[in-house]
This record gives structure tokens, C-alpha cells and sequence, in this order.
């Protein structure tokens, strides 16, 4: 058996170095075991392996002739392909620094104090705790500060910009 894997390898190789898919590849290796056991029926195989590694060889080119020979039709299939850019669009890039600077002009809208705990929170991930130690004051002020932004913030990214 370890000869046989060691034969599927090398046949592996081989088509992999000449640019064929690994579904490609085992679909003409299987096609070249295939025709060893179809010619064993009638004759004696003295060789097997070089047998096999013939069968791949000469699959691969009649591969490669009938992609060549339709290659004109194959080229224009391929111009019909539609290619999908990951990126936001235009029109998506201005409603989102819209929305920032929305944002933005609500954060400015909150007292000093306020601002300042809801930032230390959202994005410098403080804890309730760490903010409070820091500015000296309660978790429980703390926490109605972020409450009382959080509400302002989410009002006033729903209302209308003036």
C-alpha cells in the first residue's frame, strides 16, 4: 500500500507542477487507474506504475489541447463576469461621516463632566469602577452619567439635524 500512495504522490506532483487543480488532479489520476484496470482485462501489464504515470501524462495534454481548443469560448464566458468591489460606495462613505459628525456635534452638546465619563467608557473601555476612582466620584454617579449620555446620544442621532 505505501507504494501506491508513494505512486499517487509522485502522480500528484507532477500535474500540480503543470497548474492543475487538486480536483483535477485526482480526477485524472483516478481516470488513469481506471484505464490500468480496463487494460488489464485483455493484456498483461508488465509495468504498472510506468503504465499509470503515462495514462496521467497523455490526460493531461488531451486536458490541455481541449481547453485550448474552446479556449476562445472560455475567454468570452469569462468577460461576463461580474466582479463585486468589497468597499463602500461613495454614497455609503458620506452617510457614515455624516453620521460621525453628528455624532460628534451630539458629544459636544453634553456637559464637560458627562462627555468625559461616556469617553473614558465607550472608548478607552473603562469600567464603571476605574472611572469612578479616577474622577473621585461614585460608580452610582458614574453610571447616570453613561445613562443619561447614552439616552441624549441615542435622541439625538434619531432627530433630524437642524
Amino acid at each position: 500500500m505505501d507504494q501506491v500512495s508513494a505512486l499517487i504522490l509522485k502522480l500528484r506532483k507532477f500535474l500540480r507542477r503543470r497548474g492543475r487543480t487538486m480536483d483535477e488532479t485526482d480526477e485524472l489520476i483516478q481516470e488513469a487507474f481506471l484505464r490500468l484496470q480496463v487494460y488489464r482485462r485483455e493484456r498483461h501489464v508488465r509495468a504498472p506504475e510506468a503504465f499509470l504515470v503515462r495514462a496521467v501524462r497523455n490526460l493531461h495534454i488531451d486536458l490541455v489541447r481541449r481547453r485550448a481548443h474552446r479556449g476562445t469560448h472560455v475567454e468570452a464566458e469569462s468577460v461576463h463576469i461580474q466582479l463585486v468591489d468589497p468597499r463602500p460606495s461613495p454614497v455609503e462613505v458620506l452617510a457614515v461621516q455624516q453620521r460621525l459628525q453628528r455624532l460628534r456635534q451630539g458629544l459636544e452638546a453634553l456637559s464637560p463632566r458627562t462627555r468625559e465619563i461616556m469617553l473614558l467608557h465607550r472608548v478607552e473601555g473603562f469600567s464603571h469602577a476605574q472611572i469612578a476612582a479616577q474622577l473621585g466620584v461614585t460608580v452610582s454617579a458614574v453610571e447616570k452619567h453613561i445613562a443619561k449620555a447614552a439616552l441624549f446620544l441615542s435622541d439625538w442621532m434619531t432627530e433630524e439635524p437642524s
